[in-house]
């Protein structure tokens, strides 16, 4: 049924169990597997040796986390794909998966106060609202 899965993962609790469930989807209907990682720029960089230094940095961030997300593929014995971006993470996340032309996004939710949702809305309304494809948030 999917294909190809996306599941983003920023390191948090919810993104790894959103990401346990991409694996056993991926397992379950023998879908390529891929986990992207978005290292947020607060600002627009003037030079290009900026968005250098800031991929350099994810790449850091993201480094247990791409560790521990390997460990548990290997688990489940599914091959997984990673990706780490700088950049906005709701609109690199649903370019990724156009791109990749995913069947399925999983992402996790982090709860905010009801205030907050309201008034901001939340990363994961954002990407349900313009993901390419089915999207499953995982609680």
């Amino acid at each position: 049924m999917f294909e190809r899965i996306l599941c983003a993962n920023d390191g948090a609790a919810p993104a790894f169990k959103a990401l346990e469930l991409a694996l056993a989807l991926a397992k379950q209907n023998r879908s390529e597997l891929h986990m992207v990682s978005v290292m947020e720029i607060d600002y627009v960089p003037e030079f290009i040796e900026e968005i250098r230094e800031e991929t350099g940095a994810a790449a850091r961030r993201f480094r247990g986390v791409l560790q521990r997300a390997r460990e548990m593929a290997e688990k489940h014995d599914v091959k997984l794909h990673t990706h780490i971006l700088t950049g906005h993470p709701v609109r690199d996340i649903v370019k990724l998966a156009a791109e990749l032309n995913v069947d399925l996004l999983v992402i996790g939710a982090t709860g905010h106060s009801a205030f907050y949702e309201r008034m901001i809305g939340s990363r994961a309304d954002r990407l349900i609202q313009l993901a390419p494809c089915p999207a499953l948030v995982v609680k």
